[in-house]
């Protein structure tokens, strides 16, 4: 073989061996890459599949404490249910029933007080109408914000000269507290939002007005 043959084939056994080395490297990447993204896939899965969980559990919970008698809730029964023009003096405060303006306001969180006999309009509807002292601290408001926020039967707003903190009203009852942080109350809107109490089960709380 001839020295310029030589160097030839050296020079194709040297290609080919550099080939096959990047081929190599090529696969370990490939290999790194699909472990990586299995990885990923495992703990982002088990992440989701723990707070899944861990919500199931709190809502299993919830349904639990919401199906027994819920520590002092007191009830107001044999409430009229009359649409009336004009301001109404309620006995309870917030009210929890009676008579009422024929327009109700949307179940939503206001941030400034709603009227009274709008209110009442929802809770016919089934509303849970949580309200709290326009001095209750940011943090409990926002605690309040989160259990009422996504309810569609849930209305939140401030009132002044409440008595308590913070207080949960549905048709005929009335529970109050002195934190937003207080159990009973993620029971009570579990329990009551459209619960047995509606006057009116299945009417929407919407179609009305806002905050005044």
């Amino acid at each position: 073989m001839s020295k310029r043959a030589s160097q030839a084939t050296d020079r194709a056994a040297v290609v080919a061996a550099l080939r096959t080395e990047q081929k190599r490297q090529e696969r370990r990447r490939t290999l790194l890459v699909t472990a990586v993204v299995v990885v990923l896939v495992l703990v982002l899965g088990g992440i989701t599949a723990a707070v899944l969980l861990r919500q199931q559990a709190r809502n299993s919970t919830i349904a639990e404490a919401a199906s027994a008698p819920i520590a002092g809730v007191k009830e107001y029964p044999n409430l009229a249910r009359n649409h009336v023009e004009g301001a109404v003096t309620y006995p309870e405060t917030p009210p929890v029933g009676g008579d009422h303006s024929e327009t109700l306001t949307n179940c939503a969180v206001y941030t400034t007080p709603v009227k009274n006999e709008y209110a009442v309009h929802s809770l016919e509807h089934g509303a849970v109408w949580v309200t709290y002292s326009p001095d209750l601290p940011a943090d409990q408001v926002a605690i309040l914000t989160g259990v009422i926020g996504k309810n569609p039967y849930g209305l939140l707003s401030p009132f002044p000269g409440l008595s308590s903190p913070v207080v949960a009203s549905a048709w005929g009852l009335q529970l109050t507290m002195t934190s937003a942080s207080d159990p009973r109350l993620a029971s009570f809107v579990a329990k009551y939002a459209n619960g047995p109490q509606t006057p009116e089960p299945g009417a929407a709380c919407s179609g009305g007005v806002g905050a005044s």
